[in-house]
């Protein structure tokens, strides 16, 4: 049994031990030292969501994530609260890649996004939307059609600048068989 705050978890209910926020703060070190692991080390933690007995895991590579890759990180944190029964006996565990319907939170998830549709909100709360065109030096390119047919314009933003971003989903027209 591991103690938590000098005293066995089981002595005392769970509302008495943990806020939210700090039960999200302990969620993000396990998260953390589970993903040192070497196995799980080209990982990094993008969210959690906690909810109740209800947690979610968001994680990410460089490369993009595999079902492999989210089941062991799930065992791992599994051990960990079964260890401890932080959020209770019962409890959902969900880990999965953030998707294309969250936003992107850090620069290292643009390059991969590169030719893609993008919606940036910029922190003065401008909008620029258009394709990913470049990501690098802590810079992003996006290329926005221009006021002439064939006029493309290419914008520069550091990521500092960004407020938030998302990709933009887009399903290309397919041409009907006569």
């Amino acid at each position: 049994m591991q103690r938590i705050f000098g005293r066995r978890e089981q002595e005392f209910p769970l509302f008495n031990l943990y806020t939210l926020e700090s039960i999200k703060e302990t969620l993000t070190t396990v998260v953390e030292d589970c993903l040192k692991e070497d196995e799980l080390s080209s990982c990094f933690l993008v969210d959690i969501n906690h909810s109740g007995s209800k947690l979610e895991v968001f994680i990410d590579t460089d490369e993009g994530v595999s079902f492999s890759l989210c089941q062991k990180l799930s065992r791992k944190i599994e051990a960990v609260l079964d260890e401890t029964v932080m959020l209770g006996e019962k409890y959902t565990l969900e880990v999965s890649s953030p998707g294309v319907s969250r936003p992107l939170k850090f620069f290292r998830q643009y390059p991969r996004n590169i030719g893609r549709e993008i919606d940036v909100t910029l922190k003065d709360a401008s909008r620029i939307k258009g394709t990913l065109a470049d990501a690098r030096d802590n810079t992003l390119t996006i290329e926005s059609p221009g006021e002439k047919k064939k006029e493309t314009i290419k914008t520069e933003i550091t990521f500092d600048a960004v407020d938030s971003s998302k990709i933009l989903i887009s399903f290309g027209k397919k041409k009907m068989k006569k």
